[in-house]
């Protein structure tokens, strides 16, 4: 499993060796297009002497599938090494500069966190994650989306629980706040009556801060663990504090106790005032749903956009017959006040941030060079300590994709991944636009895109048309929850898979009305991002399915993957897995081609029809997810296949064919094993049958 942040590999590269990962890499390109153009050369040459207008067909088939498949290796091998140039030349604001920015007048900030039928104790340390951030100025809301009405019990429960997670929370950090506010406005009362007496105050503060230490020491102790997850929250985001506050504490006291003349009663003020800020922050909760005027489109981004809209402007519940509406009032009148913010930063209710998140991002922002950057974010990583195989192989998918993020930010291709971000509000006003509802006939304001399931995706290319950019702050400073089992990832995984093709034209007009010497490396990594899900997984069915004839490959073909293969396990490494968890990587894309698949169909599907695609909420549950019966066959299906089609080829003296389907038959049957398991797979086969049956249909 991937240790903890402070002892991934990648973060203990020196620059000599961040030099000589930079120099493999250039290999690791130069071996690729050298290889691609050798297999070209002899493929053209093989070429030549076929000329049946089959053959030719297959032949124009095969290059393209081999081209996109060398193409998205080099977007791999650019993007890596744009990585490594930015862990080389990136300079991190230390924590004095953080510090004192943060004392200073900093930009307003609320902390979105929409949430659909999540477990109470999920959400509860996403919003604590969110409240304890050392960051003043910040609000956190929580937006439930769950019917305000459930019909099932248990769906009563769930909401009631969240409903009360607020006031709960509100409870725990009250008290806390008391006391550090208290001492503040004491702090600044002896300044101005002349009793702030420097070596006493620094006592005083070191007191405080032990005072902190042991809340943050308390809270940890009483938290249960009961998952990778709240063990990662314990650690990060209350015993990383604790001993935090207690160094800080012992550094005072020495000050102190040495005498020093020259403590400063800027510097010691603005220790009270981070004491006091620390723990100062009100939660709230806002359900769209109760109000009839609001968009009710079941998807993460119109309960983000209701929020929105309503920020900076004071509204009356008014009763309209059962239902209730937002009414706007005067700034003056009387009413729910939703207080506007210089900066939204939208989280996952399954998510967590680092206690310094807000912090980094917000100060990086707020450089006058950065005016123009709409989004800043960490690229999530998954959270480690996942004791399931499946959601450990899923999660270094997430480690490397962060690798892959950053190095698009490099190259000016940076694309909004939406577990988490901090926005520029000014920016999403630039590219908001009003909808009607077909229903309803209501106006909504849209600031964040739902026409895909991916409206993160979308949502940049409105930005970058805009004239805004995006930023990957690189750091891991984020962490989400991964799919625990294959039936929870098909979920997660089709809906990735879903929009990319929707949001090409509107790339492709983008991309058009720039001068051809603007659009570079940026544009060859924005299709590929675009357009790989499809093209690769489609392109991967015609490899197996169809019978390419031995003289199309040639023995530069192995070497056109060589190097991503290779620097893919070291970069596994260097994420904290094994080098050869590729396999696993590998067998786990594989049974994910089906899944893939139908995420394209369903983009295709609403090309044709109009009709959105509905919103795949990724389950969170203690129990299995069962899994659609489609893609457990599918998956059987195309084992059976490439195991007899091996067969076959083996006996028509075939090698190259036999070797490659009998490999990729026999990683098929262990990702089937190992990630979904046969009993398991068993049951979700029979499932819908047998509820068929049941049902007497």
């Amino acid at each position: 499993m991937p240790p903890s942040n402070e002892q991934r590999p990648e973060d203990r590269l020196s620059v000599r060796r961040l030099r000589v990962e930079m120099w493999l890499t250039r290999v690791g390109i130069l071996v690729t297009l050298g290889a691609f153009a050798g297999f070209g050369v002899e493929y053209l040459r093989v070429v030549a002497t076929h000329r049946a207008p089959s053959e030719l067909a297959q032949a124009a088939v095969f290059l393209l599938v081999v081209s996109f498949l060398v193409y998205g290796g080099l977007v791999y091998l650019t993007s890596r090494l744009g990585w490594l140039r930015r862990k080389l030349e990136f300079r991190h604001a230390g924590a004095a500069e953080l510090h004192a920015f943060c004392s200073g007048t900093p930009a307003s900030l609320a902390i979105l966190i929409p949430s659909y039928k999540e477990e109470a104790h999920v959400v509860r340390h996403t919003l604590l994650s969110a409240a304890l951030q050392d960051y003043p100025k910040r609000r956190v809301v929580l937006l439930i989306d769950d019917p305000p009405e459930p019909s099932r019990p248990e769906d009563c429960v769930s909401l009631q629980a969240s409903r009360a997670l607020v006031h709960e929370l509100n409870e725990l950090l009250g008290g806390a706040r008391r006391e550090f506010q208290t001492a503040c406005e004491a702090a600044h009362a002896r300044r101005a009556t002349g009793g702030f007496y420097p070596p006493h105050e620094a006592l005083a503060l070191a007191k405080l801060y032990e005072r902190a230490s042991d809340w943050f020491a308390r809270q940890a102790d009483a938290y249960p663990s009961r998952d990778h997850a709240e063990r990662l929250f314990v650690e990060r985001n209350l015993r990383n504090p604790a001993a935090a506050h207690l160094q800080t504490a012992g550094d005072l006291c020495r000050t102190a106790l040495g005498h020093q003349t020259d403590l400063l009663e800027s510097e010691l003020l603005s220790h009270y005032r981070r004491l006091a800020w620390l723990f100062d922050v009100e939660l709230t909760s806002f359900e769209r749903k109760r109000y009839r005027d609001l968009s009710h489109a079941p998807n993460k981004a119109m309960n983000l956009n209701g929020y929105l809209a309503l920020m900076g402007s004071r509204y009356q519940e008014r009763r309209s017959g059962r239902a209730l509406e937002l009414c706007p009032v005067p700034a003056s009148g009387e009413g729910l006040e939703f207080e506007d913010a210089d900066y939204v930063l939208t989280l996952d209710a399954d998510s967590l941030l680092e206690p310094d998140y807000a912090a980094r991002l917000v100060h990086w922002l707020e450089n006058p060079e950065n005016e123009r950057i709409a989004v800043a974010q960490t690229p999530y990583s998954a959270i480690p300590g996942a004791s399931r195989i499946i959601e450990r192989i899923a999660g270094a998918t997430t480690d490397i994709q962060y690798l892959i993020h950053q190095g698009f930010t490099r190259h000016g291709a940076t694309f909004w991944v939406g577990a988490n971000a901090v926005l520029r509000k000014r920016a999403l006003e630039d590219i908001a636009t009003t909808v009607t509802d077909s229903e309803t006939g209501a106006s909504h304001r849209r600031y964040i895109q739902d026409r895909t399931v991916i409206e993160d995706t979308e949502s940049s290319v409105d930005l970058v048309t805009r004239g805004w950019q995006l930023f990957n702050y690189p750091a891991r400073l984020s962490y989400s929850a991964t799919p625990p089992d294959f039936g929870a990832l098909v979920i997660q995984r089709r809906r990735w898979a879903n929009g990319g093709l929707l949001i090409m034209p509107k790339l492709v007009a983008l991309l058009m009305r720039r001068p051809l010497r603007q659009r570079g490396t940026g544009a060859f990594m924005r299709v590929h991002y675009l357009t790989s899900i499809a093209a690769v997984n489609v392109g991967l069915v015609l490899l197996f399915l169809f019978p390419f004839t031995d003289w199309l490959a040639n023995e530069w073909l192995p070497l056109t993957a060589l190097a991503y293969f290779c620097l893919y396990a070291h970069d596994l490494r260097l994420a904290g897995y094994r080098r050869l968890d590729l396999f696993r990587v590998y067998a786990l894309n594989l049974m994910l081609i089906p899944v893939n698949l139908g995420g394209v169909l369903r983009s295709l599907q609403q090309a044709v029809t109009k009709r959105t695609a509905t919103f795949g909420r990724t389950p969170k549950v203690k129990n299995r997810t069962a899994a659609p019966a489609i893609y457990v066959l599918a998956s059987y299906a195309l084992t059976g296949y490439l195991f007899s089609a091996a067969c076959i080829d083996l006996s028509e003296d075939h090698a190259f064919r036999a070797l490659a389907g009998g490999i990729n038959a026999s990683l098929l049957l262990y990702a089937l094993s190992a990630f979904v398991g046969w009993r398991d797979s068993a049951a979700d086969i029979v499932r819908k049958p047998r509820s068929r049956l049941r049902a007497g249909v």
